[in-house]
């Protein structure tokens, strides 16, 4: 499921960043890969903050949608 089906406070493991090229790479450069650990910290109005790799990232719904957990 995507990250942005993930609710506050939950730890989840990273399965799979899909997307265009540039924006795997993006995400992998901000700590989005495949094996990691994400939580979301909150939600508002479909953007989220969440925890990756100990540092807090916002991330906006089509980011989020990219990231499978």
């Amino acid at each position: 499921m995507p990250l942005t089906m993930a609710r506050p406070g939950e730890q989840n493991l990273i399965k799979k960043v899909g997307g265009k090229p540039e924006t795997r790479q993006f995400l992998e450069n901000l700590g989005f890969v495949a094996g990691g650990q994400v939580s979301v910290i909150s939600k508002i109005g479909g953007n989220m903050i969440v925890e990756v790799k100990g540092a807090r990232v916002a991330v906006d719904q089509d980011m989020a949608a990219k990231i499978m957990i």
